[in-house]
């Protein structure tokens, strides 16, 4: 007779455990706590052998029966349950360990070496936030391309193309490594150029101003009546059109007041190589300044709490948002006026390019290019300071005398 669940219900336990059989080996076992366990019993290879299927009412009397079903075309396959039980499991606790999520961290800590540490905080919180929620669980070898696909677009879908656009790299960055230390087959993620699943990005240029309108900016720029580091940043960031990370994380050590340079690291930089920037005697005197301050010893433009970090990248925004350059001008903003006047006053594209930091070269080349020119660009950037200068008193300027 087929057990029933009012029968299973309604059995006491006794002195010693007792089975309650359903049929071809299922067995209820009821112990004298009262707990009822599912068994199966079975013979493999002429060995009696009993499996534990779970305790009633958490297994019920159906799911006891349909796992005990799956056993019984196990034993007519010729596997043993039991053995093929213990192999699942060990299959579970590789692809565990081998969780999109595990390997990800992995390949972060190879990764991050060569990286800023704001580049790598930056990587893996993106991928805590966006990815790991959404494919983190997954066995790395079973990560497919739509699931990749529908991950990017739910990034895309609140506003962030760019955002989308990163994670997908970073998964294809993921799988590579899976692939190249045996953990995955094949990389999904080379299945798919964003172009393909995201849509095209509105190209958006940076606020700034147009050049009638940069002498008085330059006036209201020397009577900021803020912290007199942020003056000097928005200074020194009008004479040198550099990129604001690059401005607030100098140290005073990339500055030479003799030789009149500022090297910036390849680590500081975008296209990841060294960059020079002649510095014209305004830009020495405003550092002058800036060193009688003794803010700090290492940072030029430490943060106001001297905690060791550097001053926040909005600072520049902000202090354009005081002088009531809303929406109107960035920080960015001084490095288009710089490439447009330049070029309309005749210097040399390659010289104005190179000032821009504009150029990826190659790791080979970098150490030559990156003084290529050095001369010409001194006098340029001189002449740029002296025109700042000039338009500021509001004087008329005549074209520059092509380098």
């Amino acid at each position: 007779m087929k057990l029933t669940d009012p029968e299973i219900k309604a059995a006491k336990p006794k002195e010693k455990p007792y089975s309650l059989p359903d049929g071809h080996g299922l067995v209820l076992l009821v112990q004298p706590s009262g707990a009822k366990w599912w068994r199966y019993r079975y013979r493999f290879n002429a060995t009696a052998k009993m499996l534990s299927m779970g305790i009633y009412p958490d297994v019920t009397l159906k799911e006891a029966r349909n796992e005990h079903a799956r056993f019984k075309e196990l034993l007519v396959q010729g596997i043993d349950p039991s053995l093929h039980r213990q192999e699942q499991k060990q299959l579970e606790a590789i692809a565990a360990e081998n969780s999109f999520e595990s390997v990800a961290r992995l390949w972060w800590s190879h990764w991050k070496h060569d990286k800023t540490e704001r580049h790598a905080s930056y990587t893996i919180r993106r991928m805590e936030a966006d990815i790991f929620p959404a494919i983190g669980h997954k066995p790395v070898n079973e990560i497919t391309a739509p699931q990749l696909i529908a991950m990017v677009r739910k990034v895309e879908s609140r506003g962030a193309l760019d955002i989308a656009k990163r994670v997908l790299t970073m998964c294809g960055q993921v799988m590579r490594y899976a692939v190249a230390h045996g953990l995955a087959e094949r990389n999904p993620a080379a299945d798919i150029k964003p172009a393909d699943v995201l849509k095209p990005a509105k190209k958006a240029n940076h606020a700034r101003l147009s050049e009638k309108e940069l002498p008085e900016l330059l006036r209201k720029i020397d009577a900021y009546d803020g912290q007199p580091l942020t003056r000097f940043a928005l200074q020194l960031m009008v004479l040198t059109f550099v990129r604001t990370g690059e401005l607030i994380g100098t140290r005073w050590d990339e500055i030479d007041m003799t030789k009149k340079e500022w090297r910036i690291p390849a680590e500081r930089m975008k296209m990841k190589t060294p960059h020079i920037v002649p510095l014209s005697n305004q830009a020495i005197t405003v550092l002058e300044q800036l060193k009688d301050l003794e803010a700090d010893e290492i940072l030029l433009f430490p943060s106001e709490r001297r905690d060791g970090k550097t001053m926040s990248n909005n600072t520049i925004l902000y202090a354009l948002y005081r002088l009531g350059y809303h929406s109107r001008m960035t920080g960015h903003g001084f490095r288009g006026i710089a490439s447009t006047i330049l070029h309309e006053r005749g210097y040399s594209h390659n010289h104005i390019e190179l000032q821009l930091a504009h150029s990826k070269r190659d790791a080979v080349s970098a150490s030559y290019n990156h003084a290529l020119y050095l001369e010409p660009r001194a006098r340029m950037m001189q002449d740029w300071a002296d025109y700042l200068e000039a338009i500021k008193a509001g004087a008329t300027i005549l074209p520059f005398k092509a380098a």
